[in-house]
């Protein structure tokens, strides 16, 4: 009886270690399969970059908008420059330098036409830049402040059924005018994501 249980063990015992060897090889078969399917994408990626057709930046063509990503410009009739056909920026146009800069906005950005994609080359002021994130960080700090400064001076009655409203109250502030400058922000440097939600909004209001 000891020898029939310890050949079945035996048996149990190679058993397992097959199965596991079965497994790790699989994993590793399955694992340098995975790193063959990855490399040869980047290098369809890669190869698909490098062969797609350089263009000129001209008025007779159609390119991504370089502030919503979504759109596209093209060039407006009877004029030298460009218009989004989504979010309706308007872009003049220097064709020698291959640049284009958003008229109807209050900063000058600009990007460069590389071929394939725009490249940005606005450089922003950074003391102008400097004082608007100080005034941003002062704005969302400092009322939140004065609402905290005045619950604690003039506290409510321990006990008392108003005595949640201080808190609610300066959590209400900071978030207000955390929206508030996080949508000045927003408008200034036309995020792609900002303007995208912009115009989606704009058409729901107007259905």
């Amino acid at each position: 009886m000891k020898r029939k249980s310890q050949a079945r063990f035996w048996r149990a015992a190679a058993l397992v270690r097959e199965s596991l060897t079965l497994i790790l090889w699989s994993s590793n078969f399955s694992f340098e399969v995975f790193s063959k399917i990855k490399i040869g994408m980047k290098q369809l990626s890669k190869r698909s970059l490098s062969t797609a057709p350089e263009s000129q930046l001209s008025y007779s063509g159609t390119y991504t908008c370089p502030v919503c990503r979504h759109g596209e410009i093209s060039a407006m009739t009877l004029t030298e420059a460009f218009a989004c056909n989504f979010c309706h920026h308007i872009f003049t146009a220097n064709l020698q330098k291959q640049l284009i800069q958003v008229a109807d906005s209050s900063q000058p950005m600009t990007w460069r036409w590389t071929g394939r994609t725009w490249k940005p080359t606005h450089q922003s002021d950074t003391e102008l830049t400097f004082i608007l994130w100080l005034v941003a960080i002062a704005l969302i700090a400092l009322p939140p402040f004065l609402v905290w400064l005045s619950a604690h001076t003039f506290p409510p009655e321990p006990g008392s059924t108003a005595s949640w409203i201080p808190l609610v109250w300066i959590g209400l502030t900071f978030l207000f005018h955390l929206v508030l400058v996080g949508w000045l922000i927003a408008e200034v440097y036309q995020f792609p994501i900002y303007a995208v939600v912009k115009v989606k909004l704009r058409q729901w209001l107007r259905r």
